[in-house]
């Protein structure tokens, strides 16, 4: 419980009289940590799977999988990501292929860009790979259809997850696909260009800990290897994981044999910080070229699920081996040091009990419930929640834009919420399975000063719903 002291003590008492409850005071032993806002982030960066991220032209460039169409959210710090509104950089109308546009990855080969993806006509084993032509020397394009990438030994055969890789000045393409291993499994094929596939595919009979998939290859080369991170076990399970095969420059990629597996994952999931399912990944470099970061999405539940897979980054080292060392994934919310480079924003968070890093703060109207006890789930370990009509939680906060994120249950109801006394919208906390941390409302844009964002309960739920809980846990403010 907080500490008080005799003076706060009869404060809460008279809010309590009164029908409010005073905002809490910092738990006992600790105190609002010193936190430089400008220089600093907290994941997550996008609501969606599979992300790849690039620096380039002066902003981060990250995509995840939509669906129907291929987006691209552009920011110059990778802390507004969140913030950012995306441009959408292609559709397609062939019905061959504009379904289910999956995993796209975009690298800049002379002045053009090239976007790789995969997409189906609405069943999923037709899905195959294709990349797409920028008109320019711009990321976000436009963008042209230039080619179907098809191995000529796999032509008819499902394939997913493209990537590229250069290894002793040749380009190849890798992606996971029907071979002798895996249904879905990694393949290595020659390209004589961006966009021709030029041989047939090889196939790695690489370890994963579990039957299932390896897919998603990604590549760094350092130290004298190319190392090929990939993703095994089901997506939608807890288990999906990162393992790793490495190959010596100088030695054909073409020669399964020559690449050696790292025995063991080398990213996975860690309970104890309510992280599960990590992968699908992508590694981008800092601004300023020093560092190596990597790119992931990952779950806040040990269900089986294809849902609540939000995009994270963090910061990776290297070995004395010269190996990658991607260390463990953080707390959703852990609040990080930006890239080096990075100009930084003025981004600062609100947590339920009162606690800011920056010029924010929230006030309860009504009795609220508090507690620890969704712990990892939860920003600083604590929430509050209300299931009695008419209660609120208003945050107060100067900046332009404001994200909500929450724990969703099966025992949630709806939220009102309403932007400096405006007309509220009606939200839906209801979630199955239960997740912690989860994007339940942002904003449109404001004028930059002082604002409002009070969440009602209103009491109500969905049939779905056992109860009509609200949940508030953190406010992440944008000043961007």
């Amino acid at each position: 419980m907080p500490r008080r002291s005799t003076s706060a003590r009869l404060a809460v008492l008279l809010a309590l009289l009164i029908g409010l409850v005073c905002v809490p005071q910092a738990h006992a032993g600790q105190s609002a940590p010193a936190v430089t806002a400008a220089g600093t982030f907290r994941n997550p960066l996008n609501t969606g799977p599979d992300p790849f991220l690039t620096y380039a032209n002066g902003a981060y460039r990250l995509t995840t999988t939509q669906g129907g169409s291929i987006r691209i959210w552009s920011s110059p710090s990778l802390g507004t990501l969140l913030d950012a509104d995306p441009v959408t950089v292609w559709t397609d109308t062939d019905p061959a292929r504009n379904q289910h546009i999956w995993a796209a990855e975009f690298y800049r080969f002379g002045n053009r860009w090239y976007m790789y993806y995969t997409a189906d006509d609405g069943v999923d084993d037709h899905h195959r790979l294709y990349v797409l032509e920028s008109e320019g020397g711009d990321p976000t394009g436009p963008y042209h259809f230039k080619a179907k990438l098809t191995p000529p030994n796999h032509a008819n055969d499902f394939a997913i997850d493209p990537g590229v890789f250069q290894h002793n000045g040749k380009l190849y393409l890798a992606y996971a696909g029907i071979n002798a291993y895996q249904h879905n499994g990694l393949n290595i094929a020659p390209k004589a260009n961006p966009y021709t596939v030029s041989g047939n595919a090889v196939a790695l009979d690489a370890d994963g800990g579990c039957p299932e998939v390896r897919e998603g290859p990604e590549f760094l080369n350092r130290n004298g290897r190319t190392w090929l991170t990939y993703s095994t076990c089901d997506t939608g399970k807890p288990d999906y994981q990162l393992w790793m095969l490495s190959l010596p420059d100088n030695a054909d990629p073409l020669t399964p044999g020559n690449w050696r597996q790292h025995p063991g994952p080398v990213f996975s999931r860690d309970d104890a910080k309510g992280v599960y399912g990590p992968g699908h990944h992508a590694f981008f470099r800092s601004p300023d070229g020093t560092q190596d970061w990597i790119v992931y999405h990952a779950k806040t539940t040990a269900s089986n699920t294809y849902g609540n897979r939000t995009t994270r980054a963090q910061k990776i080292g290297w070995n004395a081996d010269g190996s990658p060392d991607l260390g463990s994934p953080l707390a959703l919310g852990a609040t990080q040091d930006l890239p080096s480079g990075d100009l930084g924003n003025g981004n600062y968070w609100i947590n339920d009990d009162g606690r800011s890093s920056g010029a924010g703060q929230v006030a309860y109207q009504g009795v609220w419930n508090s507690g620890t006890g969704c712990a990892a789930q939860c920003f600083w370990s604590d929430d509050h929640w209300s299931d009695r009509a008419g209660n609120t939680a208003t945050f107060t906060f100067t900046g332009t834009r404001i994200a909500l994120l929450s724990v969703r249950d099966t025992g949630n109801g709806i939220a009102a919420i309403s932007v400096d006394g405006g007309a509220e919208q009606r939200f839906d906390f209801y979630g199955s399975p239960r997740t912690g941390e989860t994007l339940q409302y942002l904003s449109p844009r404001l004028p930059s000063g002082k604002h409002t964002l009070r969440i009602r309960v209103t009491g109500e739920h969905s049939a779905s719903s056992g109860a009509s809980f609200v949940s508030v846990d953190r406010a992440e403010v944008y000043t961007d």
